[in-house]
């Protein structure tokens, strides 16, 4: 994780924020918003809560998804399979440096969608994305029947219209975590409705 995603988790751990206390957050926002719901986090805190603990309550709070960027595919065959029969997506990581032919058996067990990294390093805003990025995406789609999300470093309406214009859906962290930072929910909601601009122009 880069620095402001870090210092978000910081954050939340200094307010109270838990497993449960997150789910209780989606138990709310359920109440009237049908948006789908991807979980995104580390394993630890789940293995922590309880893995069958914790997809029972996911699903009952209204997760869609889970996506565990410390779990590759292969990693822990036994929580793989146990997440893969929940009703949960379990959403895979495909990075620049994954080998080509090792594509299909990465995405081989996930579902719902996959998230590809658009470049390496650690999380963060960045200026300029890679240039390469279409001709990546048309290589995994030739081998992938999911739909493919494209995330880390994009921060801009333009950078969001250009990854829209060849992907299926455009990840942001760190860049609203920093509007949400600079100006509270309305900032957040400010920049989420200029990105969503953006993409709707890609």
């Amino acid at each position: 994780d880069g620095p402001t995603i870090q210092r978000s988790s910081f954050a939340a751990l200094e307010n109270g924020t838990t497993v449960a206390s997150v789910l209780a957050d989606l138990r709310t926002f359920r109440d009237g918003n049908d948006l789908p719901i991807v979980l995104f986090s580390y394993l630890n805190p789940i293995l922590a809560y309880g893995l069958e603990a914790f997809l029972s309550d996911a699903v009952t709070a209204g997760a869609d998804g889970i996506l565990l960027t410390d779990l590759p595919t292969g990693a822990d065959p036994a929580v793989e399979a146990r997440i893969s029969e929940s009703p949960l997506a379990l959403i895979r990581l495909i990075a620049p440096t994954t080998p080509f032919e090792r594509v299909p058996k990465v995405t081989r067990g996930g579902s719902g969608f996959v998230y590809y990294i658009s470049r390496t390093g650690v999380t963060g805003a960045r200026v300029k994305l890679r240039e390469s990025l279409a001709e990546e995406l048309g290589q995994i789609r030739s081998v992938v029947s999911l739909p493919v999300a494209v995330g880390f470093g994009i921060s801009t309406p333009e950078q969001a219209a250009s990854v829209a214009g060849v992907a299926d859906g455009v990840v942001i962290g760190s860049a609203l975590i920093e509007a949400l930072d600079k100006g509270g929910i309305d900032g957040g909601a400010d920049f989420l409705q200029s990105i969503r601009i953006g993409m709707d122009r890609g």
